[in-house]
């Protein structure tokens, strides 16, 4: 192999390292948000303390997974246009996406009381639990326009290539949680109420520090009105977006069917699939640091042009997923009842997940490719194919786990959801050629 050709292949694997790095590190804190509020309320006195806490976190978390595309959506747009230079692109794409969260979430504030009676409807606490979520939940909703317009900063920042802001922005946020809940909470005694308002100071603090670094790192052009709402720009951009919502729904309808099955079974099989469910977000965490890092490169070589780069760019991509789900693979095999019993000391859970852990050995092997074309098609903003392949893939999840339950019953929902992951990776790698054009 020439020279050439190795450095290459050195810088590319180094490129993806620059920005799967700090995107693990983002997954791995952007969860402390919420953890924090639990073991500030958890040292207050009252259970009803922290379920209302995990209800609230819980609605949140379902209104702003649904709304991950101003995300997803920004960076394959912005990446290609940073391939080609187009420093106006970048710059519609950003108020683009700015506009989208700052509309999305003003709707939020207006319909807050339909919507926090609803999410508390269908999550049937008890009065007390209930009074306190709502609380907590109509307090943190005024932190909505800073959360999605952030995402679609986190999004945009990507597509630029710098995945180092996002998770700067991820650990100071964290931070002034800590710092101003604890005042609140301790200092000035308010209670839940205090928990929300350091949230919700917290979330607009890390807003102003992301858009304050945008404004002064990077040339923002400047665009009217007419810009921002051309015609072709604006049909583009939502086009990308609502595919990336569908799939999201169909997301949130695989994940939110697993845990009502498992609630059906009874309370410790809930708790077994909710513990064994860590193992699939750990590896998620990392897996989604490479698709990211997929989503900026793609986008950046289609924008270029350079076949050759992206084709290289993407091999190496599979390569490292491999190496990633290998590494899981093993780590899973030989220390899964190590993890479980340090997630939980309820000996009847963690006796039963043990039955399970076979399915969590599969999961690695059968979900790198979903992750690693997941960001691949993002940047190559090939939304439609993604759209087809969850369809697809959810189909077969809710076909298996109609026909297997009757006789399988938990061992189905678990081979459900590993052929899901798999469906959805194979589904992709045969559109591949097709759609990038590798």
């Amino acid at each position: 192999m020439a020279v050439t050709d190795k450095n290459r292949i050195s810088i590319t694997d180094r490129e993806i390292l620059h920005l799967a790095v700090p995107s693990i590190i983002t997954n791995i804190t952007t969860p402390l948000l919420g953890l924090m509020d639990v073991a500030i309320t958890g040292h207050m006195g009252s259970a009803a303390y922290i379920g209302a806490i995990a209800v609230g976190g819980s609605m949140f978390n379902m209104l702003y997974w649904l709304f991950g595309f101003l995300r997803m959506g920004s960076s394959g747009m912005t990446a290609q246009a940073y391939g080609n230079h187009d420093t106006y692109r970048q710059s519609v794409i950003l108020k683009q996406a700015l506009t989208a969260g700052a509309i999305v979430a003003l709707s939020m504030i207006m319909l807050q009381r339909p919507i926090c009676s609803l999410a508390l409807d269908f999550m049937d606490v008890d009065h007390e639990t209930r009074r306190l979520a709502a609380s907590y939940f109509l307090i943190l909703i005024w932190g909505a326009p800073a959360t999605l317009c952030l995402y679609a900063l986190t999004g945009w920042y990507l597509g630029m290539q710098n995945s180092r802001i996002p998770m700067w922005v991820s650990i100071f946020v964290n931070i002034s949680n800590i710092a101003v809940s604890l005042l609140l909470v301790y200092g000035f005694g308010l209670g839940i109420e205090g928990v929300a308002y350091g949230t919700l100071s917290a979330q607009w603090l890390g807003f102003i520090l992301a858009m304050s670094i945008c404004i002064h790192k990077y040339r923002i052009r400047h665009t009217g009105w007419s810009d921002i709402m051309q015609i072709d720009s604006l049909k583009r951009f939502f086009s990308v977006n609502t595919d990336i919502f569908l799939r999201t729904v169909c997301l949130v309808a695989v994940t939110v069917w697993f845990t009502r099955m498992g609630a059906m079974q009874g309370e410790t099989m809930l708790a077994v699939n909710a513990l064994l469910m860590q193992f699939f977000t750990l590896f998620s965490y990392f897996m989604d640091g490479f698709a990211f890092a997929g989503e900026a490169m793609t986008g950046k070589y289609i924008g270029r042009r350079n076949d050759s780069m992206l084709r290289l760019t993407i091999r190496h991509l599979c390569l490292w997923g491999i190496g990633i789900a290998a590494l899981f693979t093993l780590i899973y095999a030989f220390g899964g009842n190590l993890i479980l019993r340090l997630l939980s000391s309820e000996t009847t859970v963690v006796n039963a997940a043990s039955d399970f852990l076979p399915w969590i050995f599969t999961v690695p092997a059968a979900g790198f490719l979903a992750f690693t074309w997941d960001g691949i098609f993002i940047g190559a903003t090939a939304t439609r194919s993604m759209l087809m392949s969850m369809f697809g893939a959810t189909a077969v999840f809710f076909i298996t786990v109609t026909v297997l339950h009757p006789s399988l019953g938990n061992h189905s929902l678990w081979l459900a959801f590993i052929l899901y992951l798999f469906a959805r990776g194979i589904i992709l790698t045969f559109l591949a050629p097709y759609k990038i054009k590798i």
